[in-house]
């Protein structure tokens, strides 16, 4: 057997290894213009592989302008490992769906990749090819408040620029912007000029209904300067110029009259709401736990447009939820946010535990109208566990014996004072007769053992071996752990403490001072009244 899994983990591993030595291809981008150009990375991570790929099957579709190779050494799997990737430069040659083929590289193919491909674009005016210029558009005109609106800047320039360009950052008044990714560079033939394009996209989420304006951006750069003198010192930097963006109107609808008042505005490309388990939810018994995990998803929002998910609630239950997960991904259609939601759910009674529907509502942007993302009710069977009713309770007989001390202690006082003092004599005049005899300790531990046990687990802040010597210690008590945390409220509070500390799977700290403090403050139980004034003795076994 453990030949079998030694074998079945080495071929994984070369699998592995086999597919990460592979051709990859990507691209920058997937939708473009029939007159822009885009970059198609290839990459190998096999340092046996020489030559280049065959970049032949690219030719009915696409025009090669250019080609670069870059060799260098990258971190894969804590493993230095050669990597080397080829930048093809390329401008397709028709419009509509078209596809990169697969290309080889030895044994090695790449997969296919599908791009949009746009007739060629007349935003650009012929009295804009100035050397530097700047085009800016909205996807869409009209928006709805706090919707997404995608912005995007391009920056042509038929000259060469030094590296020292900038841009000044977007501040709308009224509105959140969230920049998508890095500026992108490529390439696109205007009046037969060719001209290097700077791309940059920012998602807007406007505040507020009504117009809203959205201001131009300056982009600063030195040109290289395109004198015919030739100086020593290579090319001369031209003067420094400075271009704005134009500003741009965006027209934004407020909330529509039909949404749920009573709901968050959620205006989204998308919506998902699912919910995972940490195990099987039937079958579950009395004192085991699951972690239940809700994950909201939405294109077009950022995480913190995202509500909370409902908590569970139940009588059979004892739910510590977790912090939730806010993250935001930025891709080429806008934003995608993710909220996550996990909470642990401990079973603490038997019977069922009804978990309600969690219904939430959501404007649909591209189909303009309302919807909604649900989970639907769900039904936890939680079994008695009989493992767990015998650790908390007393046996019967430990209950008949403290019922009969307690009923009648005040009627053998004497009695018992009398038989210790001939026991005591009889004793005496034994041991003068015969040798003495050595008294066997008595085996198993003691009340003040276990209690010392306990102390130490609290005070060492150990979850397991403080509920190994709680349970130890509550079967020496006459009373169930429930029993007394009914009564005392501290106790209860620090074993919910220690409840979720066992039963979450973060691994959250916990410290045990509160719980050692709980035990030492616990008062006695009250025990019950056996006389009464004016009323005889009753029964040892009242009928």
């Amino acid at each position: 057997m453990t030949r079998r899994i030694v074998l079945m983990l080495g071929l994984l591993a070369i699998s592995l290894q086999l597919q990460a030595s592979g051709l990859v291809a990507s691209v920058d981008r997937s939708r473009l213009s029939l007159d822009e150009t885009f970059e198609l990375t290839l990459e190998s991570m096999d340092a046996t592989l020489f030559g280049k790929p065959d970049l032949q099957p690219l030719d009915d579709s696409f025009k090669v302008l250019a080609t670069r190779q870059f060799n260098q050494l990258a971190n894969v799997n804590g493993e230095n490992r050669a990597v080397t990737r080829w930048l093809v430069t390329l401008q397709p040659r028709y419009s509509g769906h078209v596809l990169v083929p697969p290309l080889s590289l030895g044994e090695w193919r790449s997969e296919p990749i599908e791009l949009q491909v746009k007739q060629a674009s007349d935003s650009v005016k012929s009295g804009q090819l100035a050397p530097i210029f700047i085009d800016a558009s909205l996807d869409q005109e009209s928006v709805y408040v706090q919707a997404q609106a995608i912005l995007t800047l391009r920056i042509y320039h038929s000259v060469s620029l030094y590296d020292d360009s900038t841009l000044s950052p977007l501040q709308a008044p009224d509105m959140l912007v969230e920049r998508l990714g890095e500026p992108r560079t490529y390439e696109k033939l205007i009046n037969g000029i060719r001209h290097g394009v700077i791309e940059v996209r920012y998602a807007l989420y406007a505040q507020k209904s009504g117009e809203l304006l959205i201001p131009g951006q300056l982009f600063s750069a030195t040109p290289v300067s395109q004198g015919t003198g030739i100086s020593p010192f290579g090319q001369r930097p031209g003067a420094a110029t400075q271009v704005s963006a134009p500003a741009i109107p965006l027209q934004v609808r407020p909330k529509p009259a039909g949404y749920p008042p009573d709901q968050p505005w959620l205006p989204a490309r998308s919506l998902e709401l699912s919910e995972t388990w940490s195990g099987p939810a039937h079958g579950m018994r009395q004192g085991e736990s699951l972690t239940r995990t809700l994950v909201l998803k939405a294109q077009g929002l950022v995480a913190s447009q995202l509500p909370p998910i409902p908590a569970t609630e139940s009588h059979v239950l004892r739910v510590y939820p977790e912090q939730p997960g806010l993250s935001s991904e930025t891709f080429e259609h806008g934003v995608t946010a993710t909220r996550e939601q996990r909470e642990a759910l401990v079973a603490v009674n038997a019977g069922s535990a009804e978990l309600p529907t969690i219904d939430i509502a959501w404007w649909n942007t591209r189909e303009d109208r309302l919807e909604h993302a649900h989970l639907a009710a769900r039904t936890l069977e939680i079994e008695e566990n009989p493992a767990l009713l015998r650790s908390e309770r007393p046996s019967a007989a430990s209950d008949a014996t403290l019922a009969q001390a307690t009923l009648w202690p005040w009627q053998l006082s004497s009695g018992l004072l009398a038989c210790s003092t001939l026991l005591g004599f009889g004793l005496w005049l034994r041991a003068r007769r015969q040798p003495p005899i050595l008294r066997q300790q008595q085996s198993g531990p003691t009340p003040r053992s276990l209690l010392d046990d306990l102390k130490k687990a609290c005070q060492g802040n150990d979850t397991q071996a403080t509920r190994q010597a709680l349970d130890a210690w509550a079967r020496q008590q006459p009373e169930t752990l429930a029993e007394m945390a009914a009564r005392f409220v501290p106790l209860s509070q620090a074993l919910d403490a220690l409840n979720s500390a066992l039963y979450s799977e973060t691994g959250r700290r916990w410290h045990g001072e509160a719980l050692w403090q709980a035990i030492q403050h616990l008062p006695p139980a009250q025990e019950p009244i056996s006389v009464q004034e004016n009323s005889s003795l009753p029964p040892l076994y009242p009928r």
